[in-house]
């Protein structure tokens, strides 16, 4: 159960990854002598659909000065919610809300745990997709309860339940444990 809490805050980072495009990371440098991977070329304000245009319009002035891979993921994005129902816009813009509320540390956190998800085999991904769905479909006293007994791990009972399953790691802290296993989380799971 604990594993599905832990899944379900993957998962959170998952749903809230797409509100806002992280920052990108630094190529690795190539060995001397090795062929790098070409940039994306440019993309053309003028090879944007109108619609396209319409929605990113407030990036049409410095559209030629923004990075290539930040042009495509502009573009990618605009396509993407063109692609969506009213509901899913609807929802997307709530996330993006509470995303846009957050304080820079807990993005920062966020978007680590996505990197994490997303470093993941797929098979792995797909588990960790379907104890979100379990947990989310648990009673809302089971939940709390299970967010309560995580609250109280010390963080390498949480390392143990997260790698081998909640038998791994046991419910409570132990009398010892430091005084930020004990702490309220941040969070405010629904």
């Amino acid at each position: 159960m604990i594993r599905a809490f832990v899944c379900a805050s993957l998962i959170l980072v998952a749903a809230s990854g797409f509100a806002q495009t992280p920052p990108p990371t630094p190529a690795p440098a190539a060995a001397p002598g090795a062929p790098s991977a070409p940039a994306p070329p440019p993309k053309a304000w003028t090879s944007l659909s109108p619609q396209q245009q319409q929605l990113l319009q407030s990036h049409q002035g410095e559209w030629n000065s923004l990075p290539p891979d930040r042009q495509q993921a502009l573009a990618k994005g605009s396509q993407r919610w063109l692609s969506m129902t009213p509901q899913e816009r609807s929802s997307a813009q709530q996330r993006f809300t509470q995303w846009r509320a957050m304080p820079p540390e807990q993005r920062q956190v966020l978007r680590q745990r996505w990197q994490q998800y997303r470093s993941l085999p797929p098979e792995r991904q797909q588990q960790v997709r379907e104890s979100f769905n379990r947990f989310r479909q648990m009673p809302p006293e089971q939940r709390s309860e299970l967010r309560r007994q995580w609250r109280q791990m010390t963080p390498e009972q949480r390392r143990n339940a997260v790698q081998h399953g909640p038998s791994h790691a046991p419910p409570h802290p132990p009398p010892h444990a430091p005084p930020h296993a004990q702490a309220p989380a941040r969070h405010n799971w629904r």
